[in-house]
Formats: C-alpha cells, sequence, structure tokens
C-alpha cells in the first residue's frame, strides 16, 4: 500500500524555502517518491482548514515515506524547511 506525506506550509522565509525546494526532489526520488500536488490553488468547502501551501508527495509503502521523513538525505532540507516556515506534516497510509 503506498504512503502518502501531507503538509501545509506557510511560509515565513520565502529565500531559504526556495533554497529548500532545489534541493528536496532528489531525496524524494532517491526514496521512491513523486510529488502528487505541490503548491497550487485550494479552497476549503467544508470545515475550519485554513490551508497555505498544500504537498502531498506519494512513495511505494507508508514505511517508505516515514523512511524518507527520518533520513540523512532529508535531514538539512528538512531542517532549512523548519527554519523558514511554519508547518503541519503527516504521513498516512493509502489504499
Amino acid at each position: 500500500m503506498p504512503g502518502y506525506v501531507i503538509a501545509d506550509v506557510e511560509v515565513t522565509n520565502p529565500e531559504l524555502f526556495e533554497e529548500y525546494r532545489k534541493l528536496v526532489p532528489a531525496t524524494v526520488e532517491a526514496y521512491g517518491g513523486r510529488y502528487i500536488v505541490r503548491g497550487g490553488a485550494s479552497e476549503v468547502v467544508e470545515g475550519r482548514l485554513t490551508p497555505h501551501r498544500t504537498v502531498i508527495i506519494e512513495f511505494p509503502s507508508f514505511e517508505q515515506a516515514k523512511a524518507w521523513h527520518a533520513s540523512d538525505e532529508y535531514a538539512g532540507p528538512k531542517r532549512m524547511r523548519i527554519d523558514s516556515t511554519n508547518s503541519n506534516v503527516m504521513i498516512v497510509e493509502g489504499l
């Protein structure tokens, strides 16, 4: 079953975040991931969610998604994301 990393990202430091964006795709690909959603328009049609920038990355499995998030390859870029955004990130198992 695939695993999905779902993030809501409010960018607070655009320059640092742009550097992060350049580094992350190679780490995603190294773990078999692919972007499903990477920003773009969104609209809340029910509830109170206030999304900013939505990102969804699909991995071959839940375990692979967790391995990417905890990986040495992503550690540096992850620190950049943490320092340049207010983020909510979760990993979910697909069907």
